[in-house]
């Protein structure tokens, strides 16, 4: 309060020089020297004018105006600060979100390189498998078709050996059936079958 009471006195001392109307203007008081500072203070007009405006800010002060501006003004410094720490929260919560979107991408980038080094690794196996299970096929096939191979091979031998055989004996037979010595032939053919025997 003691801070307003000097600043009213001083605005009391320089209103009048301030609100002062030029010599050349209105005419008043003398246009060089002293007297042209002095003159304000002599105007009953400006000296009026000046009391209304000390009374209407005597009056005002008294009706809280002085305190309902403070207060204004404290209340907007108060939203203006409110503003500002809801402006730093909302640029803290958007560090914090592009941070953790830049986490969540490498991660991604991460999991996708993973994958495909997976992807890589499983198709070399596959092919791998694939290279081993064809080449069993084929052994398999080789095998399968050697022992097909082989049993012609015997069928066409014990067939070539029973076509000999029955050759033979049917030889035999005629040779036998037409030789007057037939039975010295199955006699000897008896013996040596007797010593085949034992």
């Amino acid at each position: 309060m003691e801070r307003f009471s000097f600043m009213l006195t001083a605005a009391a001392l320089v209103a009048p020089v301030a609100l002062a109307a030029p010599a050349e203007d209105g005419g008043y008081g003398p246009t060089t020297g002293f007297g042209n500072l002095a003159y304000p203070f002599t105007d009953a007009a400006t000296n009026f004018a000046f009391a209304a405006f000390v009374a209407f800010l005597l009056i005002a002060i008294s009706m809280g105006a002085l305190k309902a501006i403070t207060s204004a003004l404290d209340g907007r410094a108060d939203e203006i600060k409110r503003q500002l720490n809801e402006s730093r929260q909302l640029r803290e919560e958007a560090a914090a979100a592009l941070a953790d979107a830049e986490r969540k991408q490498k991660e991604a980038d991460q999991a996708a390189d993973e994958m495909i080094k997976q992807a890589k690794a499983d198709a070399k196996m596959m092919v791998e498998q694939a290279r081993k299970d064809l080449a069993e096929k084929v052994a398999r096939r080789e095998a399968q078709a050697e022992a097909r191979i082989a049993r012609a091979e015997a069928e066409a031998t014990n067939d070539v050996r029973r076509a000999a055989a029955n050759a033979a004996t049917r030889a035999s037979k005629d040779i036998v059936a037409n030789s007057p010595q037939r039975s010295d032939l199955f006699t000897k053919a008896l013996s040596d079958i007797e010593k085949a025997l034992n």
